[in-house]
Parts: structure tokens; sequence; C-alpha cells
């Protein structure tokens, strides 16, 4: 295998058995760099050259196993769909460096750190899906939803408070999905600090602005050590209200997770601390960047904030392509369980895969001038994923998303950047991470 750095013992290369070519270093670190996804105009011109021209590249770094990126939509569509050729869990689901990995094994004696939906294939993932679906499906939400739209319009009253400038990402966006999956799990207000923290160093570990410090620890170790800590934390809380839900049940997703049973006995304690930690964290900070992010593209193009202003009709739109052109989550990994091709690529088993939907969000076979934020699109995005591991809660996102909308924007008269916004560096969970704002309500 060509490359500069070789695989460590007991890791995994790639089949280059076909012997095509690697793509350039300078593409190659911009895929895996965290700091690539703050600044993103580099980041997406080497997508852009990637769909055209080796849209499963092969991606070798010194400190990464070897894998291919998948960039166009069909493919990821293709990979996503077939969970019996492409695993989850078999390998790293969110792209890891050689060293990283290793502090995991050496910490937990396996591949991850924990066991969500998203690290699970069937039988498994089928099985602890259900077992909260229903809470996530049309017909339970529209029960919630009196309950979102006071939060919504109490979001909307704390924003008109600050008298027409506010960073509206730290300020309104971290705060109104926090609180909706807050009512959802059943937990307190008072706690509502304490999670956002911990969303925030989980999604945000690889931006020195949101993580906490880790001293003494080499950088290719920082994360991992990080994330043990902040998984320890969510593992501590939600042990208390374990305890609490099986002994005082309520009508919450905390008591649906607590009191699980699956294959005939009770849910262990380290996949109910996963799921409640993949509720709480997913189920907060990919829609603050969604809604960061619509408010981000409205002020970019102010005809589109007008257009909906006037129509409160597109609003449902101006949701999809708001997450279409955040993509909050910028991938996740497969692996091969058997040897295949993929556009014409040799895949041999145990490759690795990087499912890269920012790309497939801005594919021009699929999106029409993609670079325009156009809130009249057909909403095919890969925003939230695709096949059996599409997203639990993409209905409640859109749900919150467009309420919050529907409140908001019969009062903004005008909005528009008040200072410099700014991305969080991340190449998993990212989105605006500051967003100043001056506007005026009615």
């Amino acid at each position: 295998m060509s490359g500069t750095g070789a695989p460590a013992a007991g890791s995994h290369g790639v089949n280059t058995a076909a012997g095509h070519p690697p793509a350039a270093p300078d593409i190659a670190r911009s895929i895996t760099d965290p700091r690539a996804y703050a600044e993103l105009n580099t980041l997406l011109g080497n997508f852009a050259w990637l769909r055209a021209n080796d849209p499963v590249a092969l991606i070798e770094t010194p400190t990464f196993d070897p894998f291919w990126a998948v960039t166009r939509h069909a493919d990821i569509m293709q990979v996503g769909r077939d969970k019996a050729l492409f695993h989850n869990g078999d390998r790293q689901t969110i792209l890891a460096d050689r060293a990283g990995a290793a502090r995991v094994r050496e910490m937990t004696g396996g591949t991850h750190l924990v066991r969500t939906l998203v690290h699970m294939d069937d039988p498994d993932h089928i099985k602890y899906r259900q077992l909260t679906q229903s809470w996530f499906m049309p017909g339970q939400l529209r029960k919630l939803e009196p309950q979102i739209r006071a939060l919504a319009r109490r979001t909307v009253d704390e924003m008109a408070a600050r008298g027409g400038a506010c960073d509206f990402a730290v300020d309104v966006a971290a705060l109104y999905p926090l609180r909706v999956i807050m009512l959802i799990l059943g937990l307190p207000p008072e706690d509502e600090p304490r999670m956002l923290k911990l969303t925030q160093e989980l999604f945000g570990n690889q931006d020195a602005d949101l993580t906490r410090g880790t001293a003494g620890l080499s950088d290719a170790t920082v994360a991992a050590e990080q994330l043990i800590a902040v998984f320890m934390d969510f593992s501590a809380y939600f042990g208390r209200v374990t305890a609490d839900r099986r002994a005082r049940p309520r009508d919450d997703v905390s008591t649906v997770i607590a009191n699980s049973i699956i294959d005939g006995a009770p849910i262990s304690e380290f996949e109910a601390m996963s799921y409640y930690t993949i509720i709480a964290a997913a189920g907060h900070d990919t829609t603050s960047s969604s809604t960061a992010g619509a408010v981000w593209a409205l002020c970019d193009f102010p005809a589109e904030f007008a257009r909906v202003k006037a129509n409160p009709a597109l609003i449902p739109g101006l949701v999809e392509e708001a997450i279409r052109w955040t993509t909050p989550v910028k991938h996740f990994m497969r692996s091969a369980t058997a040897d295949t091709e993929l556009r014409g690529r040799r895949i041999a088993k145990d490759d690795w895969l990087m499912l890269c939907y920012l790309s497939g969000n801005r594919d021009e076979e699929v999106f029409d001038d993609p670079a325009t934020f156009r809130i009249d699109r057909d909403p095919r995005h890969l925003g939230f994923g695709y096949g059996p591991h599409l997203c639990l809660g993409q209905h409640m996102a859109k749900l919150e998303m467009r309420i919050l909308f529907e409140e908001l924007l019969p009062r903004l008269k005008s909005v528009e950047f008040d200072g410099q916004p700014t991305l969080t560096a991340s190449n998993f969970v990212s989105g605006p991470k500051r967003l100043p704002i001056r506007f005026a309500m009615a």
C-alpha cells in the first residue's frame, strides 16, 4: 500500500490491488482536518473536485487508517441503504485517528465508547430503534405541539428582549432545541445549563473553544480522553434518572429507556446510558446547528428572507433547505462486509468508507446551483442520512424548527449580520458557533 504512514498493528488497510491512486495530500488533509469544516470554502471546493473527478476517493494520511471518501449523493444513498453489505458497528462509526482509536480500545476493551443506534447493525439496531420510535413519529409529536410552541414563543420573547442585537447561535439556537429535548426526556429545566455544556463538549470536542481542557496528552489522544470524561458525566447524570424512572415511571422517553426489555432481559446500563446520550445530544446539537444555519442563510440571501416573510407557507421549505445548507452531521463511517464495487472502485471486505453528507448535499447532479440557498427546492437532501439508519428524530427536528420560524418570522421585520459569524471546528457534527445579528422586531 502506498502512503506516508503504515497502519498500526491491528489496524485495517484498504484494497489497492486495482492500482487506484490515493487523493492528493491536500485534499486528504482537508477532509480529515476539523479546522477545514470551520472555514468551508476550500473544503467545499475539494469536495466539488472529487465529485467531478474521483467520487469514490482513496484517502491516505499519516495518522488515519486509509478509507474511501464517498462524495456523490447517489453513492452515499447506495451505501446507506445496503445494511447487509455496509455495516455501522464493525469498525469506528465516526472518523478516528489511529492513536485515538487505540486509546478507546485501551480504555474500553472495544471499538466504541458508547453503543447507540448509530453504532448498531441488525438484529440489534431494529430492536433498540423500536423502543422509542413511536415517541418521534408525527402522531405523538402533534400531541406535544402546544408545549413546543409555548417554548418557541418564550424563546422569541427572550430574543426580542435583547434590544435588537444578539448572538443567534448562542442566545437562541442553542437553547430552544435543548428545551424541546428536555421536555421529551422529562428532565427539569434547572438542568438545562448542565445538559447544554455536556452536549457542546460531546460534539465540539475538536474545537478549542468548546472542549474541556486536558493537559499532558498528545494531540492524537486528547479527543478520546475528553469524550470518555463527557460520557462519564452523562452516565452519572442519567444513572440517577434511571433509578428515579424505575421507581416512579412517567410519560416520557426517559421512562421508556429505563424500563426497556431487550430479548427478555432489562436493557444493560451501558446501552441505556448510550441511548440517553444520543437522544440528549443529537436531539439538541444538530437541530441547533440547522436553526442557526437558517438565520445565517437568511442574512446572506435577503431575497429569500423577503420571500418567506411574505409567504409563511414557505417555512417548511426554509427548514428543509437549512438542513441541506448546514448539514450538521458531516459524515458517518461504514465498513464493507464483503468484496464489492462502488462506482467502479474495488472495495474489499473490511474496507472503511466515509459517507460525506456535506458533499452529497452539494451534488450538482441532484441540486441545481447548490451553492445558492433556495427555499423552494425539492427536499432530497441527506441531512438525516439515508436508509435503515435514517435519523430517528427527523420529524421532531423539522417540527420544532417549523414552529420556531412560525413564531419568529411574523415578528422579525429585518435581520442582518452584526459581526463575523464563525463555524465550529469539527469533521463530525458542526454548525454555526457564533452568529452575531442585528434585527428589528414588530
